[in-house]
């Protein structure tokens, strides 16, 4: 008897292996043909969808979006990517857009050994494992190939992916199972959100040739025809929608983004590789001279007990903040490890809490004990805790650097805006010394800082709290080989000195340092950790710091959003990105995803659910 699987880990397809070809227990049906898996896959999806003339003659910068209803051991996904490579559009600057739903998820073991039947597809298969997310529900989104593949991979129910997804395709691989091996999969409700997904002229290719489906597909408005399948099926069907008479070109004039921290920084890069034009604007005179600025951040979230929408979209976040910074191993991103100890009593039973009630991949998290967190840590723990195996420490400032070199973005630095006007169609900033900026659309992305620049007659609920942080010297503490967070956090050593902090001042704006807030810091982090004590602490005097100031909202979620004024209209094109707290490390490279997914008029890389907990409208007082 299995137990219960507990949220939000998903279970697993259960696969037997014959001839080399995997099959689902539970549905009894092979997952790719016994003959050619991979000619079959291009023969009913690549063919019959048109595929290579459509992919090369796209506009440069225009995405495509394929939808599947199954993404299996991802073969098809890795054709089509494969495929892309091949006929690549105008330019080479389009994106392809792969969105697929899978209930029973290949762990990672059965997905490698599924892809490593098609050696033509190494590379591909390569990018897809190593980006392979854990097994938990939701949305979760790869970026691969530097940028020019995008998949959306929805863990759960298919109508409930397709209630939740925002999209529209281009073409349909309405794979899954037989019809009648897996009935749900082809129930009119499905086939209705199919068509609610699709665009005029969106086309279609299925394995099947069942009347039903043809039938239910043509009264959906799609033009159906039965054409020779593949091997030894006789007959599959393809389809398409009416396509529209005309297309209305979207503008893509500049994105201009007032605030070079990591979110800003983040969202300039983000759009850049989609092929935009930025204006990244600042009054510092470097990216990440504010609150991202200091040498040390921790990648962290603090998972609640239950899961709910909150709890989703932080796990949601780190996942595929791991993923995103994978890349600059070494440069900026070190990924240590990360113990969250339970210091107190308090935080000790809400960890009891969560373990009960929560099952997370043991990739994610897993429970240590005191002993284990020692072994980790490389010094003496008190406490037990929760390890997270693929976090770690970022340098800040030196990220927000590297990500604002891009040759589609334009620095604008010591530019400090006094007015934001939009007139004919642009949006023009102008700073104290009367230069002009214009561009079409404008995101705010300036922490604290983001409410005065906006024109809102309704207070905002934003507030600003002063973090102080602490340098330690390596050679008067005994430091951790792995980040440890508690009531404090500490970071490993990054040459001469570890980061400690921060204070949470929430009434007080004092913007320079001060030997109060040493002096706490040091107390929390002897109080957390007995063991980084040599002989004597050092006195407060001799520490070195910075004090940067986090915005919070009122409810600790971000604003990820189009400005919406208090008497609830949206603002035409105007952004605010904002509100990250102190986890922005771990928040911000998601929501810049999410935000430049709106911006290009791209599948969402979040569901709807967790989208509306990230409103500017929230910010009023109802």
């Amino acid at each position: 008897m299995h137990s219960p699987i507990k949220p939000p880990a998903m279970e697993p397809a259960e696969l037997a292996w014959r001839d080399g070809v995997p099959e689902s227990t539970r549905f009894g049906d092979v997952y790719f043909s016994r003959d050619n898996g991979l000619a079959e896959t291009r023969h009913v999806f690549i063919d019959q969808n048109h595929l290579p003339d459509r992919f090369a003659g796209l506009a440069p910068g225009q995405p495509f979006v394929i939808a599947e209803t199954g993404f299996g051991t991802g073969l098809n996904f890795l054709a089509a990517w494969a495929e892309w490579l091949r006929h690549p559009p105008a330019n080479d600057t389009g994106t392809l857009h792969f969105v697929s739903v899978e209930r029973y998820p290949l762990t990672h073991r059965d997905l490698k050994k599924a892809l490593s039947y098609w050696p033509e597809l190494q590379s591909q298969a390569e990018e897809l494992l190593a980006q392979y997310p854990p097994l938990i529900q939701g949305v979760h989104r790869l970026v691969l190939a530097a940028g020019r593949v995008r998949l959306t991979l929805y863990f759960g129910d298919v109508l409930e992916a397709w209630d939740e997804l925002e999209f529209h395709a281009d073409a349909w691989f309405l794979d899954g199972f037989a019809p009648s091996l897996n009935p749900d999969m082809w129930l009119a409700e499905a086939i209705t959100r199919i068509r609610s997904h699709s665009k005029p002229g969106t086309t279609l290719a299925t394995f099947t040739a069942v009347g039903r489906i043809r039938r239910a597909l043509a009264e959906a408005g799609f033009a159906m025809q039965k054409v020779p399948g593949f091997g030894r099926k006789r007959e599959m069907l393809a389809g398409q929608l009416p396509p529209a008479s005309h297309e209305q070109a979207e503008d893509i004039g500049a994105i201009a983004i007032i605030g070079a921290g990591i979110a800003g920084t983040l969202l300039a890069r983000n759009l850049a590789e989609r092929g935009r034009q930025v204006h990244l604007i600042d009054q510092g005179d470097a990216p990440g001279n504010a609150a991202s600025g200091n040498p040390q951040g921790a990648l962290y979230v603090k998972l609640g007990v239950e899961y709910n929408a909150q709890t989703e979209l932080a796990a949601t976040a780190l996942s595929f903040s791991q993923r995103f910074y994978e890349p600059w191993q070494g440069q900026f991103w070190h990924p240590t490890g990360l113990l969250q100890l339970a210091a107190t009593e308090q935080e000790a039973d809400r960890q009891r809490r969560f373990l009960a009630r929560n099952q997370y991949p043991t990739e994610v998290l897993t429970p240590v004990s005191s002993l284990q967190a020692s072994e980790l840590a490389g010094l003496p723990v008190e406490h037990s805790g929760l390890w997270f195996p693929r976090s770690g420490w970022l340098e800040p400032a030196k990220a927000c650097g590297n990500l604002a070199v891009h040759p589609r973005i334009t620095r604008h630095s010591g530019f400090q805006v006094t007015g934001i006007h939009q007139e004919s169609g642009q949006w023009r900033l102008t700073n104290n010394t009367g230069q002009e900026l214009r561009a079409t659309t404008l995101v705010i992305a300036a922490g604290h800082q983001s409410a005065e620049l906006l024109d809102a007659t309704g207070e905002l609920r934003l507030k600003s709290i002063r973090g102080q942080i602490s340098g330690l010297p390596a050679e008067a503490f005994n430091l951790p080989q792995t980040v440890i967070c508690g009531t404090r956090y500490l970071n490993p050593a990054m040459g001469p000195r570890a980061v400690t902090g921060a204070t949470f001042d929430l009434r007080n704006d004092n913007p320079e340092e001060t030997l109060e807030s040493h002096q706490e810091n040091l107390d929390e982090l002897v109080n957390l950790l007995p063991s980084i004590r040599k002989e004597s602490l050092p006195d407060p005097q001799s520490l070195s710091g910075r004090v940067a100031f986090r915005c919070a909202s009122h409810d600790y979620l971000p604003v990820a959003d189009v400005f919406t004024d208090d008497a609830g209209k949206d603002i035409d094109r105007l952004f605010l990105f904002t509100g990250l707290g102190s986890k922005g490390l771990a928040w911000a490279p998601l929501l810049a995803e999410y935000l430049a997914d709106r911006l290009t008029s791209q599948p969402a890389c979040l569901p709807r659910r967790l989208s509306k907990r990230l409103s500017s409208a929230r910010l009023y007082r109802k």
